[in-house]
């Protein structure tokens, strides 16, 4: 008796090349139907439609095809049972030896403008997902593929006689997974559209690659994300593998970088030009220019000493003048939306420096949750996305900061925000002169903040990311000359700081608003 393959695709990416080596090279007897039987028919192939198979018509408008006891009875029969043979024999059924199905496109679907509930509703597939689960738990006696670039494993495995328990297996897994992701797509995209509040957690996303390692050489790691959202949709262009801190510090650059903006093409002249250089999640220089270059040697000049090794993100296309700028320092990693040939070819010569070109789109597109794990569990939040409305701001002192103070003081605001608590900036002329972060108390990050600025710090300005608990941050601001001071507010002992300010000559604005950063 010939085998059984059942055919029925959503996506006919490989069909007809799938089904002539089925039927003209191993001896396969295909059943299908719909398009996929139309589509096979047309190369003068043979194939049963399901609906003459099973002896019984599609029905409500082909919501009714294959769910039938012909279909199921012949996929789930296990041949080492006697009595499943027996029942198979009774009612004229055949074993069903391959299925190859792909679903309904309810992905293609929803990301249409303007889909209609009822189209996306009919766009859920139920007989596919069915036959699939059905062949995947009796993997045992049926093979089952549900992706295209599986056809070629396939028809090969077969030709050489290496159909193996671990390969049905294998592919028995990827069934399982392929249905679970089209059942989350459909529950979230539900759950989005009537805004249910999820009492579950469910996310699917395919292994982008396995890293060398994790943060440190004995820990495993794998890196998961949808196509061409986030960093699943950067160009490395160059470069060693990317590591797992690599990763953890590119996704802190490009945090702070998007505080400023990010954009594939600046036309628009007065677009802020930004730079970002991050080291351990932390940014140790942060500096808008007038040009790619000018900003990236500005971030630079902040603090080259912890460069050393660091990440750098550029909101702007890279030219042959920014390229320079870093052609003799040692960076691991550089990320922007462009790199002209030129710049490509200068940074060529680093051959272990990692050049990745992530467009906008790809950003825009990624998912708005900061997902962190504990142990046992996750914890999901709001990114803290870009948010600054000064009209909420307060200055609260005796003297008020000059425009070009209050500059200074958004700009230090936007880059405390991304500063492990506590977190402290001391920012000039749109460049960041001190960082202190992540101190156990507030005063100590000031402290590594001030020193780092050093005698830039006389008319900079300072930010923090929590209020003051008491004046001595303040004082200790006075004595690098300090002009102007923003934080949250917020403390029992808001006075207390605002009296010193007043006292020192210092201006201070109040947020409302904090930015911790764990």
């Amino acid at each position: 008796m010939s085998p059984i393959a059942l055919l029925s695709v959503s996506d006919k990416t490989g069909l007809i090349p799938l089904a002539k080596a089925l039927v003209n090279d191993l001896g396969f007897k295909i059943i299908s139907s719909g398009g996929t039987a139309k589509l096979i028919e047309s190369e003068n192939l043979p194939v049963t439609r399901v609906a003459d198979y099973t002896g019984f018509p599609e029905i409500l408008g082909g919501r009714v095809k294959t769910l039938n006891p012909k279909i199921h009875g012949g996929i789930l029969a296990r041949r080492d049972k006697q009595s499943h043979l027996d029942d198979l024999d009774k009612q004229n059924i055949n074993p069903i030896d391959l299925v190859v199905v792909n679903l309904y496109p309810f992905v293609k679907t929803i990301s249409k403008e303007n889909v209609s509930w009822e189209e996306a509703i009919e766009n859920i597939d139920i007989g596919g997902p069915t036959m699939i689960r059905a062949a995947a738990k009796n993997h045992q006696d049926v093979l089952v593929v549900t992706d295209p670039s599986q056809y070629s494993n396939l028809i090969d495995a077969y030709k050489s006689k290496k159909i193996t328990t671990e390969l049905r297996k294998k592919y028995s897994q990827q069934a399982f997974e392929h249905t679970a992701t089209y059942d989350l797509t459909i529950s979230n995209w539900i759950a989005n559209q009537s805004s249910s509040k999820k009492v579950s957690w469910l996310q699917s996303l395919p292994l982008k690659q396995e890293l060398r390692y994790g943060e440190n050489p004995h820990q495993k790691a794998s890196w998961y994300g949808e196509p061409e959202k986030g960093w699943s949709g950067a160009n490395q262009l160059q470069g060693k593998e990317l590591s797992t801190n690599n990763l953890l510090d590119l996704e802190a650059a490009l945090s702070t970088l998007r505080e400023f903006g990010y954009k594939n093409n600046i036309s628009n002249p007065s677009y802020q030009k930004a730079a970002v250089v991050i080291k351990h999640t932390n940014p140790c220089g942060v500096a808008i220019g007038d040009s790619p270059s000018s900003a990236l040697k500005r971030a630079l000049d902040g603090d080259r000493v912890s460069a050393f090794g660091g990440i750098i993100a550029i909101n702007c296309p890279v030219d042959e003048a920014a390229a320079k700028e870093i052609e003799n320092i040692f960076i691991e990693c550089v990320v922007a939306p462009y790199f002209d040939e030129t710049a490509k070819e200068i940074l060529s010569k680093k051959k272990n420096l990692r050049l990745l070109e992530l467009k906008a789109e790809s950003v825009q597109k990624a998912d708005k949750n900061h997902i962190r794990s504990i142990l046992g569990g996750l914890l999901i939040q709001d990114l803290d996305e870009p948010s600054i409305d000064q009209k909420k701001w307060k200055s609260v002192t005796e003297l008020i900061p000059t425009d070009e103070e209050m500059n200074d003081l958004s700009f230090a605001w936007k880059i405390v925000k991304h500063i492990r608590s506590n977190a402290i900036a001391v920012a000039s002329n749109q460049q960041s002169l001190g960082i202190g972060a992540g101190q156990m108390n507030r005063v100590g990050s000031a402290k590594l903040a001030l020193e780092a600025a050093g005698t830039k710090s006389k008319g900079a300005v300072l930010a923090s990311d929590g209020f003051f608990p008491f004046d001595d941050t303040v004082k200790m601001a006075s004595d690098y000359g300090i002009s102007s001071i923003i934080q949250p507010g917020g403390s029992i002992r808001d006075e207390d700081s605002i009296k010193a300010c007043n006292e020192l000559g210092i201006k201070m604005i109040l947020t409302g608003k904090r930015h911790f950063l764990h």
